[in-house]
């Protein structure tokens, strides 16, 4: 389980660096300052995610299903939340629309959160031991 966490770690912080700079220097011109802002948010939420993962993978206090129940919390979420954020921000640029679909980003902030929770909850359990 650590191997994944590590690779999930490096490849959504690999990517947020591109997606960044793309956004960065990419889009600057082509998007309105709110899509840029809202783009903006999916890297930075999909870092905030690759941090947690590394973190995750090099701990021993969790145990391998709650490490798995995080890698599979954080895939889904970082996809859903910040990849459907990218594909709504440049919608205008790619032709691509999901606005239709635009209910997956806060289903994506869930599953975030419940990676967090599912933290939170096995912290306290070790407390109680």
């Amino acid at each position: 389980m650590q191997r994944k966490l590590l690779i999930l770690g490096c490849v959504f912080g690999m990517l947020a660096v591109i997606l960044g700079a793309f956004g960065a220097h990419g889009l600057k011109e082509v998007l309105t300052e709110e899509s840029l802002t809202s783009y903006e948010t999916g890297v930075r939420y999909q870092f905030y995610h690759a941090f947690l993962a590394l973190i995750i993978a090099n701990t021993s206090f969790f145990t391998d299903k709650t490490k798995n129940i995080v890698f599979w919390m954080l895939l889904v979420g970082v996809l859903l939340f910040s990849g459907s954020i990218y594909l709504l921000t440049t919608s205008a640029i790619t032709g691509v629309s999901i606005k239709s679909f635009g209910f997956v980003t806060p289903i994506g902030g869930v599953f975030l959160i419940l990676a967090w929770l599912v933290l939170i909850l096995n912290v306290l359990k070790m407390n109680k031991k």
